[in-house]
């Protein structure tokens, strides 16, 4: 069945607002603790040990809060501006801006260093921790909706993907994870078939036009068409792009995605949030189950983000 841009399009920023709620009650569970995957429901059963007790079920947390800061820094500035953008993260950080309810109750410890530190003036060029261990998958749980609006070139789209992810995740492995997902974004809005490996060739492509060395070597290193290392749920950022690549390889429907990504344990909302964003846009907002759909809060906050949206790429 054919599925429109603009079904692909919603279907990619509910698909990681359903998927990250989905995953909170899970989060922080080994695997094997977690209920089995036909019980995986927004509301987990009542003898299940949640996490984030006191959380109303569907109820989004910092992915996709963050998400959606930077689509509203987009959308209204008109492109990528990280003083603006860093701004509005600072407002989610400080007064709950972006959440359903005003309340910022997940906040990753690399994400909350770069935030204080850009409230002390620190530019948000710069702001965001780049040593080699400091590749949490922050960033990339943010970046959907840069792909969802950009209407440039994917030259173009893979430098800004960099860029969103400076003010918190600096180090090269982020940004290429970054760049590779929007580019994989990008080519499941054209309905293209093998969209994570001719994602992965294209950005190397870029690279290699650029000469852009560390770029490549961590392509080669960690996420190579040809790599078949599986996923595990964790926050580690090449493990989520590696875990949201096999699950829309292995499933075959949105539900399919995303309880497999909380099935994988750990880090299930942001697991479940970045492989969810990709499988609404694969399967188109009808696909995400109705009952996944009305249980998501923050209704009044979504819908005039998702409009703007809707109109600014069919403009």
């Amino acid at each position: 069945m054919s599925v429109s841009i603009a079904s692909r399009m919603e279907g990619g920023l509910v698909g990681l607002l359903v998927g990250d709620a989905l995953g909170v009650p899970y989060e922080f569970h080994e695997p094997e603790d977690l209920p089995a995957r036909e019980l995986i429901e927004m509301v987990p059963p009542p003898e299940f040990r949640r996490a984030h007790r006191g959380v109303p079920a569907g109820t989004w947390s910092d992915d996709g809060a963050l998400a959606l800061a930077l689509l509203d820094s987009w959308l209204t500035k008109g492109g990528l501006d990280l003083p603006d953008f860093a701004a509005r993260m600072l407002s989610w950080f400080e007064g709950g801006k972006y959440t359903p309810d005003g309340r910022v109750f997940d906040v990753g410890i690399q994400t909350s260093r770069a935030l204080r530190a850009i409230a002390g003036g620190e530019s948000a060029e710069t702001s965001g921790p780049s040593a080699e261990r400091e590749n949490g998958n922050g960033s990339l749980m943010r970046v959907l909706p840069l792909a969802l609006a950009h209407k440039g070139s994917i030259e173009e789209l893979v430098e800004l993907a960099e860029r969103q992810s400076l003010p918190t995740h600096g180090h090269v492995r982020s940004l290429v994870c970054c760049a590779i997902y929007c580019v994989w974004a990008r080519f499941e809005l054209e309905g293209r078939a093998g969209a994570f490996d001719a994602a992965v060739a294209e950005t190397r492509r870029i690279y290699e036009a650029r000469g852009a060395t560390d770029r490549l070597a961590e392509i080669a290193e960690h996420v190579k068409p040809e790599d078949t290392t599986p996923g595990k749920g964790s926050g580690y950022v090449v493990d989520t792009l590696r875990s949201s690549r096999d699950l829309l390889r292995d499933e075959t429907s949105y539900e399919g995605v995303v309880k497999g990504a909380i099935a994988l344990g750990h880090d299930t909302d942001t697991t479940a949030c970045v492989a969810g964003g990709i499988a609404g846009i694969r399967y188109g907002i009808e696909g995400i189950p109705a009952r996944f759909r009305e249980t998501l809060k923050g209704a009044d906050l979504l819908a005039p983000l998702r409009d703007r949206l809707l109109r600014a790429r069919t403009a």
